[in-house]
């Protein structure tokens, strides 16, 4: 189930990383290989998101939203994230890093991991990355639709019986979280 806390914790630790501020793209791609790494480790999302091909590469669907402004004004994304000129976003002023309470250290060392490796590189540089290596994603001729987390699975190499047994994982994880919602 898609966590608003869970993403907007994501987003700010990167943005903590790279000087409060980055533009857009950039932190979808970052986002999005963040939770790529994740599905290779652990076989699941740490967001609960869903993934789409879109003409730029895969995204977070509903992150994106949460970025273009979708959702309630009083969300956790607005409370920690603010837009900026030429499609930046920044880290909202006094954010630490003990705030963001909603990562785990492991998740937190994805996210170092992510920043390490790709962090260096433009927003374009990381479209075009995720392009190319990112088989998963499918040009949607300027549309989007979705990417299956089995796809994601074959991607990163895993066998059938792999793939299978993951995407039940995955299944069971779900039906949890909706069990989970229910009680609270």
């Amino acid at each position: 189930m898609f966590s608003e806390e869970k993403v907007t914790h994501m987003a700010a630790y990167l943005l903590l990383k790279n000087d409060r501020r980055m533009p857009c793209i950039k932190l979808l791609k970052l986002l999005y290989l963040a939770e790529r790494q994740a599905f290779d480790k652990w076989g699941s999302s740490m967001s609960g998101d869903r993934f789409v091909s879109m003409p730029h590469g895969p995204v977070m669907s509903q992150t994106y939203d949460l970025m273009k402004g979708f959702g309630h004004k009083q969300s956790t994304w607005q409370s920690l994230i603010q837009d900026e000129a030429d499609y930046d976003v920044s880290l909202k002023p006094d954010t630490e890093i003990e705030e963001l309470d909603e990562l785990s250290r492991s998740e937190m060392r994805i996210l170092d991991s992510i920043i390490e490796t790709y962090g260096h590189m433009g927003p374009f540089q990381l479209v075009d990355f995720t392009h190319d290596s990112c088989d998963e994603w499918q040009d949607p001729q300027g549309s989007s639709f979705p990417i299956k987390p089995e796809a994601i699975f074959r991607a990163l190499g895993k066998n059938d019986l792999e793939v299978k047994k993951l995407v039940d994982k995955n299944r069971e994880e779900q039906a949890l979280d909706s069990i989970r919602a229910l009680l609270r």
